[in-house]
């Protein structure tokens, strides 16, 4: 793959301190971006070295790998730093510099790690600074908060940039998980017949989160959950659960699959949701006193097609809660005829699940009935499980952010969001946006309002688990 010269906007700021230098640095150890070059700028008034010094700071807390003084240097020696109120002149000249040192099929990829305010004015520069052609731009959410909104950005963006150059990032599928999808359904003959409405009884993504936002409370009052979560996050893993087979393992196949998903999704009913608020979240700096923001969304939706007609699909995310999770369950129908006498314990755990751990161990398992040893049939709930820590590929995992970068310098667009989705998902969406439900109290360490409940019966919620992930380090001690 050609070398690469990544133009880093808000180079200064919490997401590229935490995610994006560290990840650079290691996508640069390990070959995958092989003569990478980093153009760092941002709005903050400092020096070259005072940057330096906060990058190699920012790498050795937040590295997930193990960095040598020498890979520091040599990765800081490829710094070209640049601050904003030195202007284009100084963004264009530094970008040159940089591509002469590469040769001249080097690549161009613009990160926005800034505000989605300050998104368009960031386009504009790239673009008075002519370093648009041939170049990829990747873009943080939020991608609008409605549809008139997501139109009128992507038609900005489109003024400058064709949409195969634009890379909308969601992180959540840049996880080794999130992939594992694909490759579960698609290449075992044992599971792909069964993923189907006549085998599948409900499918819930959960992703609960234990902060707050005490950083972030004049972002969030804008947006809240709904917007925040679901639109740019949880909707994207219901389409890599329910899409049909796409015809390729290929970008442009996957993600016509996934569009087709969102094509099928029925608007979302207002009735089908409940808006949740930790206690204490009024109080917040930032916050309206009598802000009706939400904090915690859980709904029902549906893809009307003829694999999933009928099937709810249950979503559910939400600030300090009472655990942090990313999952993925699906939930099998129970047989239409049990020939187990009664007490024997079938049913008494609910139905069979698959369930996908999309947090950073990447964990996958299966539960089932079975019978206890010994006299009688008595049975009871077991299960297989699956980590990717207990392979010998555990240390070859990217972060999802390191995925995501090196995709979109290969230009594979497998794992982002197009246009075309991002419209469809809003446009579902405007029923409850239109027409919101009340927003209802819940306490933090909770599993949000007890509406939930009733949104879910006669199911229930997977998380809490009742039974723990096994560590195979001291299971059967």
């Amino acid at each position: 793959m050609s070398a690469t010269t990544v133009v880093l906007f808000g180079a200064t700021g919490d997401l590229a301190q935490r995610k994006l230098l560290p990840g650079l640095l290691h996508l640069h150890e390990s070959c995958l971006l092989a003569g990478l070059r980093v153009v760092a700028t941002s709005l903050e008034d400092l020096s070259r070295e005072q940057f330096l010094d906060l990058a190699v700071s920012a790498v050795k807390e937040h590295s997930s790998h193990p960095v040598s003084e020498t890979d520091l240097a040599e990765f800081t020696g490829r710094i070209h730093w640049v601050r904003g109120s030195e202007g284009i002149g100084a963004l264009k000249a530094a970008v040159e510099e940089s591509r002469a040192l590469l040769g001249a099929d080097s690549r161009l990829l613009h990160y926005l790690s800034v505000p989605p305010k300050a998104a368009l004015a960031v386009v504009r520069e790239i673009e008075q600074a002519g370093l648009v052609p041939g170049s990829r731009i990747i873009m943080e959410k939020p991608f609008g908060t409605d549809l008139a909104s997501a139109r009128e950005l992507n038609a900005k963006l489109h003024a400058v940039f064709a949409e195969e150059q634009i890379f909308r990032i969601d992180h959540f599928l840049g996880k080794e998980a999130a992939q594992n999808i694909l490759a579960f359904r698609f290449a075992n003959g044992l599971f792909e017949p069964i993923w189907h409405r006549n085998h599948i009884d409900h499918v819930q993504i959960d992703v609960p989160e234990t902060l707050g936002l005490e950083q972030r409370a004049d972002f969030y009052e804008a947006t809240g959950a709904y917007r925040d979560m679901v639109v740019t996050h949880l909707f994207q893993v219901l389409a890599f659960t329910a899409m049909e087979p796409p015809t390729a393992l290929e970008p442009e196949a996957i993600s016509e699959e996934k569009n087709k998903v969102f094509r099928s999704m029925a608007p979302i009913d207002p009735g089908h949701v409940v808006r949740g608020q930790y206690v204490g979240y009024r109080r917040t700096p930032g916050v309206a006193p009598d802000s009706e923001t939400e904090t915690f969304v859980a709904l029902k939706c549906y893809v009307d097609n003829w694999r999933w007609a009928g099937v709810p699909f249950y979503l559910r995310t939400g600030k300090k809660m009472a655990d942090g999770a990313r999952i993925i369950s699906i939930a099998f129908k129970e047989p239409p005829q049990s020939m187990f006498p009664p007490g024997s314990g079938v049913g008494d755990n609910g139905p069979d699940h698959l369930t996908f751990d999309l947090a950073d161990r990447a964990r996958m398992s299966l539960s089932f009935y079975g019978k206890r040893p010994g006299p009688g049939m008595r049975l009871d709930k077991l299960s297989m499980q699956f980590s990717m820590q207990d392979t010998d590929w555990a240390g070859a995992a990217l972060e999802a952010y390191e995925r995501l970068i090196y995709d979109a310098a290969r230009g594979d667009q497998t794992l982002f969001t197009r246009a075309e989705g991002i419209e469809r998902l809003w446009e579902v969406s405007q029923p409850l946006l239109d027409n919101p439900p009340p927003v209802r109290l819940y306490h933090p360490g909770t599993w949000g309002p007890n509406q939930i409940h009733q949104l879910i019966a006669p199911f229930a919620w997977r998380l809490p688990f009742e039974r723990a992930w096994r560590d195979p380090n001291t299971y059967g001690a």
